[in-house]
């Protein structure tokens, strides 16, 4: 009997190979490939508006408005995470935004000009510590009515988002209240939340800094208790796209010049001969920008280091297993809703300033805008899955169509009915995606 040679390996036999090599080498990067994909949306949505618009999309200008737009929903986006993550939802953030953002409004111009008159220098950080409290104490009452008696989040959200929509009526009588103090104005961006070129090149390097540091600890953290190292190409490649996304962010902001009148203002303020050609100031990067920043960096921190975070986590994977264990769900659950509603009132600072104005409008959609956010940032409604960057990242794309959509002249209607075909699809790829991961 003779025996066959074995076949030589074809070319199609050899693809599924490779194919798995550069899956090997996607998860040695430790890189959630949706966030890859989110990436790519990302860059397909921004050259297709840049060319449907003539080129005005992809302009310092614009994407200096666009980050500060997206400022205040990726806020909330943080908190939504980690309230998607526990298996529950809220409904309510919009409304209860415009609702704190009516209060702040009142505080600031009729409650504490009667005690210390305008433009106190402690009037924006009194307006700031009120939204905080209000949103947290409202954020933990609905959690509250959700954990202790079992009303499902859905209803009690719901009912929350006509409730507080109609309180930021009630506040004022449908009044608009204006202006906000000069020192509570620049968390809305704009020339006053413009920090300057120097001072954002400052911030950028100290940010790469911290990556690096961030990964180096990561690495001797992973060494020390015996698991598997990234290997270095990996964190190289890492560390450079991380960096180079920041270093590009700034110089995006500092492209973007100061109107002319303003940078002369500036400039014979400072005792200098106004050039007769003018001088370039660019803004630099914008303060409710750096805020979001902050408060991703913040909550993921949260999440990754502090056992809250994984009481959270644990909740959403496995509730009764949670219980089991000791875990205090029910006081997790508020305390999650209770972070939500802190987040909002940091984001009702943020467009109350933004608008220099407290309205009962504000807020509208917002919710949709938020959950939209989370999920296609990689948050499973199934719950026990999310990040805050992917978030943060959905964020951006969300407003980054919207913001598109306004620039080449679509209608409303038309952008909330592209808004929500985006959020089924987002879901519907969840879905598949957690049936392969299965």
């Amino acid at each position: 009997m003779t025996e066959t040679a074995p076949a030589s390996a074809t070319p199609a036999q050899e693809s599924p190979a490779q194919a798995r090599s550069l899956a090997d080498r996607m998860r040695e990067i430790e890189v959630d490939p949706r966030m890859i994909g989110m990436v790519a949306a990302l860059a397909v949505i921004w050259l297709g508006f840049n060319w449907l618009s003539g080129g005005a999309f992809l302009t310092p200008r614009n994407l200096w408005n666009l980050l500060v737009q997206t400022a205040s929903i990726a806020v909330m986006a943080c908190g939504m995470v980690l309230v998607i993550v526990t298996r529950n939802i809220d409904l309510s953030v919009g409304s209860m935004l415009g609702f704190v953002g009516m209060v702040v409004g009142l505080v600031q111009v009729r409650l504490l000009p009667e005690i210390w008159g305008f433009e106190h220098p402690l009037t924006w950080i009194v307006s700031l510590t009120v939204a905080i409290g209000l949103g947290g104490m409202l954020g933990m009452f609905q959690g509250a009515l959700i954990a202790y008696l079992a009303i499902p989040s859905f209803i009690v959200t719901l009912g929350g988002l006509l409730v507080w929509r109609g309180a930021a009526w009630w506040v004022t009588q449908g009044q608009t209240i204006a202006p906000m103090d000069s020192r509570f104005r620049p968390l809305g961006g704009g020339i006053e939340g413009a920090i300057g070129t120097g001072a954002s090149w400052a911030i950028g390097l100290v940010i790469c800094g911290l990556i690096l540091a961030g990964i180096v600890l990561a690495r001797r953290r992973r060494r020390r208790f015996g698991f598997a190292l990234r290997p270095l190409w990996a964190e190289g490649l890492v560390a450079g796209v991380a960096c180079g996304a920041v270093l590009v962010t700034v110089a995006i902001a500092n492209a973007y010049p100061l109107p002319a009148g303003i940078a002369r203002r500036l400039t014979e303020a400072k005792g200098l001969v106004w050039p007769p050609g003018g001088l370039f100031i660019g803004h630099g990067l914008a303060v409710p920008v750096l805020l979001a920043l902050a408060v991703g960096v913040a909550i993921t921190f949260l999440t990754t280091r502090l056992r809250f975070g994984r009481y959270v986590f644990a909740i959403g994977g496995n509730p009764e297993a949670a219980q089991l264990s000791g875990v205090n769900t029910r006081k997790v659950l508020t305390l999650v809703y209770g972070l939500m509603g802190a987040l909002v009132g940091i984001s009702a600072c943020i467009s109350t300033a933004r608008l220099n104005a407290a309205t009962n409008s504000a807020g509208q959609l917002d919710e949709l805008y938020v959950i939209a956010a989370a999920v296609i940032g990689g948050t499973s409604l199934a719950g026990g899955v999310g990040t805050i960057a992917g978030a943060m990242l959905g964020a951006l794309v969300m407003q980054s169509l919207q913001s598109g959509m306004v620039l080449i002249g679509v209608d409303t209607p038309l952008q909330n009915i592209v808004v929500g075909l985006v959020l089924v699809v987002a879901v519907w790829l969840d879905g598949i995606y957690r049936k392969r991961l299965g």
